[in-house]
């Protein structure tokens, strides 16, 4: 039995905040009783720190991460006790091991691993089983990995109808073994070549199961309303549960957008369409440093790329339609190259804390030569930070009742995003400490409950009797997030314990390592 004694409960409920004694048995809350019920000298002492669930993150991308690093650090580090990972289409099942292609599609988000890929989620997950997890794991069915695997060979095309149906079978095989929903990244290759039919034909496999449909959109720049209504339509002809994922508007000249793109999810909500969202809490968002290029150019190979890259008329032409950016997200056209920054360069790691417009400088070039030269060269991983949003948006979004917390955190190198190791604690440094956009209840409920309902957890994101035991104590004066873009790994001052499953993970600045967490199956 573990005793939190005269707690301040923050009960994950938006609920006002109250002091009490938290009583756990084996892996969950056993009863919330009034303050210094227990007068026992093996309680926690929580006088003054603030006691609530678990932090849930609905949009990760730890489905590698998980098998190298069991134990979970940078997330356990932060608060978060569940994840969903899978997200934006990219994933490791089914697929031959060893795949080439998934290899080079989820290198620069999942990072690598030997022989990555399963044949199926259930010999993935026993591979999991096997290592175990710190923290509690879902998984979407992502839907790359479905069309790489049912198109066998070239995936970034449209599909036909044969293959459709390949991907159907493949997809409702990984729903009858657990998979919590599809997600699809309409963004990237080779989701991107997915036309309505497909979507609409795995969507209805989705329906059937009454599961989640997670979606990185197609654009989230000047083409945000049609990208949004997209999405929306699909949902209203399949009739799935729609979660838009880490909403936001791209580029200065289009922050006046999220009003209407916030319309638009509430009308369809007065309609009956099951949408909500999620939202990472910084202005600047982290990926791959070729997801630049335009579409035409992501579905080549890296081979066949450098080849395209080696002819000054293909420079010429990629250059035209990155400053045109019609139909797609030209990140350099709407943000600029000052406001990206390369984070990671395996082949030119000199460059690494520089924005596109330093490094263009430094070697004597426009930034487009540059970045062509840069991409030419490598040959490993190339990450990027680019600043996409402004600070009036993210909490405009913030504040949204449908919004839910998600880190979109990346571990695929050395280096990664702040908000891979901090973005619970930013949140709530940043927006109840420093500027007070929300209670910390509600912020709170926006990352517990919020998230659990929504993955149909009825055990998880609540302090109450009978509830997993998933908590986070830490103290409300010092909790302060130490991280920034030089320093992602900063541990945070604050964080007093982490708990998963009733099992200490983190306690005064020490990790356990253990792998109490559960897989969760839907």
């Amino acid at each position: 039995m573990v005793v939190f004694s005269n707690a301040i409960v923050v009960d994950g409920s938006a609920s006002a905040p109250f002091c009490a004694d938290v009583v756990i048995e084996a892996d969950r809350i056993a009863s919330v009783l009034p303050p210094l019920s227990i007068d026992d000298a093996s309680c926690i002492d929580c006088s003054n720190l603030v006691l609530c669930p678990g932090f849930v993150d609905i949009h990760g991308h730890s489905d590698l991460e998980v098998l190298h690093s069991p134990s979970m650090r940078p997330k356990i580090g932060q608060g978060i006790t569940t994840e969903v990972a899978g997200n934006c289409g990219i994933g490791v099942f089914p697929a031959e091991a060893g795949d080439p292609f998934l290899s080079e599609l989820t290198g620069d988000v999942l990072g690598h691993y030997p022989n990555v890929g399963w044949p199926s989620f259930s010999s993935y997950i026993t591979a999991l089983k096997e290592r175990g997890s710190g923290t509690n794991m879902a998984f979407l069915q992502a839907h790359s990995a479905l069309r790489s695997h049912a198109m066998e060979g070239n995936a970034n095309r449209m599909a036909t109808d044969e293959e459709i149906q390949r991907m159907c079978l493949y997809l409702r095989q990984s729903l009858e073994e657990g998979c919590i929903g599809l997600s699809s990244g309409l963004y990237y290759a080779p989701c991107i070549f997915a036309d309505t039919k497909e979507l609409l034909a795995l969507l209805s496999v989705v329906k059937s199961f009454d599961r989640l449909f997670s979606v990185h959109m197609r654009c989230e720049g000047s083409d945000i309303l049609s990208s949004i209504e997209e999405v929306l339509d699909l949902a209203r002809q399949s009739g799935v549960k729609l979660q838009i994922s880490h909403l936001k508007v791209i580029g200065k000249k289009n922050q006046n957008l999220v009003p209407a793109m916030l319309s638009l999810i509430e009308e369809a909500r007065v309609e009956g369409v099951d949408v909500q969202f999620d939202q990472y809490p910084y202005e600047y968002g982290s990926t791959s440093l070729f997801s630049l290029l335009p579409p035409a150019y992501l579905k080549l190979s890296r081979s066949d790329l450098k080849q395209a890259l080696g002819s000054k008329t293909e420079r010429n032409t990629i250059k035209t339609m990155m400053e045109a950016g019609r139909g797609w997200d030209s990140i350099a056209s709407l943000c600029g190259w000052e406001e990206i920054t390369v984070l990671l360069l395996q082949s030119n790691p000199r460059y690494e804390g520089l924005t596109m417009a330093e490094v263009a400088a430094m070697r004597n070039q426009d930034p487009y030569e540059a970045f062509f030269d840069l991409l030419s060269e490598e040959q490993g991983s190339a990450l990027m930070t680019d600043v996409t949003q402004s600070q009036d948006s993210i909490k405009r979004i913030l504040s949204h009742p449908l919004m839910c917390f998600g880190t979109d955190a990346l571990y695929a190198g050395r280096k990664t995003h702040p908000r891979s190791h901090q973005a619970a604690l930013h949140l709530l440094d940043r927006y109840w400490k420093q500027e007070p956009v929300l209670s910390l209840e509600q912020l709170i409920a926006k990352m517990t409950s919020c998230g659990a309902k929504r993955l149909g957890l009825s055990d998880r994101g609540l302090v109450a009797r009978g509830y997993k035991a998933d908590l986070v104590l830490f103290d409300p004066i010092a909790l302060q997030d130490c991280s920034d873009e030089r320093h992602p790994d900063a541990p945070s001052i604050g964080l007093r314990l982490v708990m998963v499953n009733g099992t200490i993970a983190f306690q005064d600045g020490k990790y356990t390592d253990s792998t109490s967490g559960s897989i969760l199956l839907a």
